[in-house]
């Protein structure tokens, strides 16, 4: 695996290729990011903010998504995958911080892990975007850049990840190398076909290597 050094440089190269990553969620409070969250999983940013634009307009806070009907709340994000049980989920999350939470979103993990539809990572999210509290949110993207650089265990879990990020990267640093390893993997190292061939980080990533050789390049 890589070092912490290793693993710094490669942070470092993946900032200067991404030196204005950020959450792409649209949201104008705490409230509607974690909402914007919540539907943003096993779904594309992109569409999130194509539908939330509409429910946000009628039901912009956690009294008002509370009382809403669940018909209504599902024909607003229809076009989201999942939207049925997500449109449950997030009835259920305002109605939550409304009882339990006085209408404010809370700012622990501990907290944040008790709403209906909020895992760890969408609790990390919140923390660091909304709240600016150190945390390091690991997705599909996040994940995957780990292991290709070898900075985490090829079988670690996402909370091994994530433990091991923590540890490798100053927390200073963790909130800005979320967003950019997010960005570096929905836009370089992509899934299909990463772009090992014009990657600054080649000589770092073994995996990298052996991709370009078994494709017959150097």
């Amino acid at each position: 695996m890589l070092s912490q050094t290793k693993t710094m440089e490669a942070m470092n190269l993946m900032y200067q290729m991404f030196p204005e990553a950020h959450g792409e969620l649209v949201a104008a409070t705490p409230f509607q990011l974690i909402i914007s969250v919540i539907l943003s999983a096993q779904a594309t940013d992109v569409s999130v903010n194509k539908a939330t634009p509409v429910l946000f307009e009628s039901y912009p806070d956690a009294v008002h998504l509370a009382a809403a009907p669940i018909e209504d709340i599902i024909a607003k994000i229809k076009t989201i995958g999942l939207y049925r049980n997500k449109a449950k989920n997030i009835k259920a999350c305002s109605q939550m911080i409304l009882t339990d939470f006085g209408g404010e979103v809370p700012k622990t993990r501990e907290e944040l892990v008790k709403l209906p539809g909020v895992g760890r990572k969408t609790a990390n999210v919140v923390l660091g975007d909304a709240f600016d509290i150190p945390a390091i949110a690991v997705d599909t993207h996040v994940e995957r850049v780990s292991k290709r650089l070898r900075i985490c265990k090829q079988r670690a879990s996402v909370l091994e990840v994530e433990e091991t990020l923590m540890k490798k990267i100053p927390e200073n640093l963790w909130i800005k190398s979320h967003h950019t390893m997010i960005f570096f993997g929905r836009y370089h190292c992509t899934a299909r076909s990463p772009k090992c061939h014009s990657c600054t980080l080649l000589d770092l990533c073994q995996e990298g290597k052996n991709r370009l050789k078994a494709n017959g390049k150097k």
